[in-house]
C-alpha cells in the first residue's frame, strides 16, 4: 500500500506529481527545486539555490516521519557540471557521515530554468 506525502514546507507539485510517495517503509521524494515555499521566489545563484534545494528536501521528509539521516540514494540533476564543487560541498553539509548512494548528472533544462533539482530516496 502506498501513501501519499504532502507539505507546505516544500514546492507544491507543479505537475501530476505527488511531492513523495511512502511505500514499503521507504519514502520516495520528487525532485526537490530551489523554489522557497513560502514566497514562490527563486534564489540567485548555484550556491543559494543549491541549499534551498536541501531544505526543501530536509522539510519534505520530516514531513513524512523521516529525516536526511536516513536517505539511502539521491539523483542531483545539475544545470551545468562546473557547478558540481559548489553544490557538493552544500550537499556535504547535510550529509555529513554515512552518506547516500548518489547519481550527478548534467542537463540541458530543468523546470523553471532552475540550475539544480535533486530527489531522494530514504528509509521510513
Amino acid at each position: 500500500m502506498k501513501k501519499v506525502i504532502s507539505t507546505t514546507k516544500a514546492p507544491a507539485a507543479i505537475g501530476p506529481y505527488s511531492q513523495a510517495i511512502e511505500a514499503n517503509g521507504f519514502v520516495f521524494a520528487s525532485g526537490q527545486i530551489p523554489v522557497d515555499p513560502e514566497t514562490g521566489v527563486i534564489p540567485e545563484g548555484i550556491e543559494a539555490q543549491a541549499e534551498q534545494v536541501m531544505k526543501n528536501m530536509k522539510n519534505l521528509l520530516e514531513a513524512a516521519g523521516t529525516s536526511i539521516d536516513q536517505v539511502v540514494k539521491t539523483s542531483v540533476f545539475i544545470k551545468n557540471m562546473d557547478d558540481f564543487a559548489t553544490i557538493n560541498g552544500i550537499y556535504a553539509k547535510y550529509f555529513e557521515k554515512d552518506c547516500p548512494a548518489r547519481s550527478c548528472v548534467e542537463i540541458a533544462r530543468l523546470p523553471k530554468d532552475v540550475l539544480l533539482e535533486m530527489e531522494a530516496i530514504a528509509v521510513k
